[in-house]
């Protein structure tokens, strides 16, 4: 609506539409077999489906508008902008909303994680980009203007909250623009903006019916246990671990683990500006081979496995004898003042670690280990 409307095309909507059910019929399916909307169709039978087909075809219908650019590098560039934010923002929009809602998979904190994650990436490439200019291509209105609008107004429903919108203001401002053209004013109308992204909320334990009392153990009879009664066995005391004993430290494990998942790694305002302003060396200690950053390095029948951990305490066998395996690697204490250790450290944690030509093929990050 918003490309016929800028385009001066008119565009007729059958106005007793009710989605779920003539999109089911079979004259509807006929025309546009996945049953999808939008749905695109002329009076003399031209047919299209896929919303991206839909807008560009319509917005060359009035090629003096310009929607579409003026020459051929001003068209690649319109398509450039649009399929970032396609598959970028409104995708990673898409997928938290199944996410959060179970449409897709069981809730997943890290994967929650790598879809906002990515959405902010891009909402920072289009947020710095419109950060010298009015529009993302040319001096005046184009279709990648109207298409990112559109999905920010999506977004604003579910992940833009108001964090974000502080962030990102200059798609903020973009967006007041495009939204407030005249032409456009009745199609955006007014946005809802969450404070809060949605976050998700587990659903509510079902209290059981009528349950069963558990039936009442009969005493054993029999002489082995009258035996027991007479003895007193008192449970064998539980290990302490040798890390209880250490003094409190001002470096919070879980602050870490929620900065390297929610901010990019490296650059200004990454997770390894965090990380160095306050990882305290007295509490914690920096191992290569408890937090971690492990991958596997190069090919098949080539490969090497090593990373970076973050342990409590300054000896790294307290923390990691507990694994069945731990004695098949080695280990060597990490000094950040080190430029050479500091290096590494940072391409364990960006997964762009390379040792001797083997370059990072797969990784995981351990965020907590039995103690």
């Amino acid at each position: 609506r918003a490309v016929a409307a800028l385009g001066g095309i008119p565009i007729q909507q059958p106005a007793d539409y009710e989605h779920f059910v003539d999109n089911k019929k079979p004259e509807f399916l006929s025309k546009f077999p996945h049953g999808k909307v939008p749905a695109f169709e002329q009076p003399d039978g031209f047919k299209l489906f896929e919303g991206t087909a839909i807008i560009r075809y319509v917005a060359g219908l009035n090629p003096n508008v310009g929607l579409l650019g003026k020459n051929p590098r001003e068209a690649a560039l319109i398509d450039q902008w649009m399929h970032l934010s396609e598959l970028e923002v409104d995708a990673n929009t898409h997928l938290s909303f199944l996410l959060l809602n179970g449409s897709i998979t069981p809730y997943n904190k890290s994967i929650h994680n790598t879809f906002i994650e990515r959405q902010r990436r891009a909402l920072r490439t289009l947020n710095d980009h419109l950060s010298t200019r009015t529009f993302f291509v040319g001096e005046r209105i184009t279709l990648a203007d109207i298409y990112i609008a559109s999905q920010i107004c999506r977004a604003a429903t579910i992940t833009f909250d108001a964090a974000a919108r502080t962030e990102f203001y200059h798609l903020i401002r973009h967006l007041e623009t495009i939204i407030n053209q005249p032409q456009l004013k009745d199609v955006f109308q007014s946005i809802k903006f969450v404070e809060e992204a949605l976050q998700y909320v587990p659903p509510p334990k079902e209290k059981e019916l009528n349950p069963v009392p558990p039936k009442a153990e009969k005493k054993r009879k029999d002489k082995e246990a009258e035996k027991e009664e007479k003895f007193d066995v008192s449970p064998e005391p539980k290990a302490k671990n040798a890390l209880d004993d250490l003094p409190k430290s001002p470096f919070n494990l879980e602050d870490w683990k929620r900065q390297y998942s929610n901010r990019d790694t490296r650059g200004p305002g990454g997770s390894l500006e965090w990380f160095y302003n306050n990882f305290d060396p007295q509490g914690f200690s920096l191992w290569r081979y408890l937090f971690g950053s492990v991958g596997v390095l190069g090919v098949t029948n080539n490969c090497a496995v090593t990373g970076a951990l973050i342990l409590r305490g300054l000896d790294v066998r307290s923390v990691v004898e507990v694994a069945p395996d731990w004695e098949s690697y080695s280990y060597k204490k990490l000094d950040i003042s080190n430029e050479e250790d500091r290096a590494f450290f940072e391409a364990a944690l960006a997964w762009d670690l390379e040792i001797d030509g083997k370059k990072w093929a797969d990784g995981k990050n351990v965020r907590s280990v039995p103690l």
